[in-house]
């Protein structure tokens, strides 16, 4: 991301959510790395951190066709950014707001929808991940690792 846009978005993001950029290493999300399966409707596949970045690929499907792919990275340029290209548009960046030891959480409050997405590591191996508008509005996907 160019140092300016990232210093708009960080600028933004705390102006109308008060939390700050978190610094991290792209090594600290490293655990989403790999196939993730949410049975027959959705999946991601993350790279292994290289670069100073991940890439991955997510796609949903109904029946036979596929209905939705994204393209996302996750890079380092100026703290932790997702980088989300949903049907392959312009892409929209989601600054790292948190990381703990089983969840790291993105956020873009100047987007529209979603406004946060967070990837949370859970007791039984599976991975959650949640797009929301911050609060109450959004959706839940859970990924089980795939070979």
């Amino acid at each position: 991301m160019r140092p300016a846009l990232s210093l708009l978005l960080s600028s933004v993001l705390i102006a109308q959510s008060g939390r700050p950029p978190a610094h991290a290493s792209i090594q600290q999300v490293s655990r989403i790395a790999g196939a993730w399966s949410g049975g027959a409707t959705f999946e991601e596949r993350w790279t292994p951190p290289a670069g100073g970045a991940m890439l991955a690929v997510s796609r949903s499907l109904k029946g036979d066709r596929m209905v939705a792919f994204e393209f996302l990275a996750s890079s380092n340029a100026f703290g932790l950014v997702y980088v989300a290209q949903r049907g392959g548009r312009p892409p929209t960046d989601f600054v790292l707001t948190e990381l703990i030891p089983d969840s790291a959480t993105f956020e873009n409050p100047a987007h529209d929808f979603p406004k946060m997405i967070r990837y949370a590591k859970r007791g039984d191996g599976t991975l959650e991940a949640r797009v929301s508008d911050g609060g109450q509005r959004g959706e839940t996907f859970i990924f089980r690792r795939t070979p």
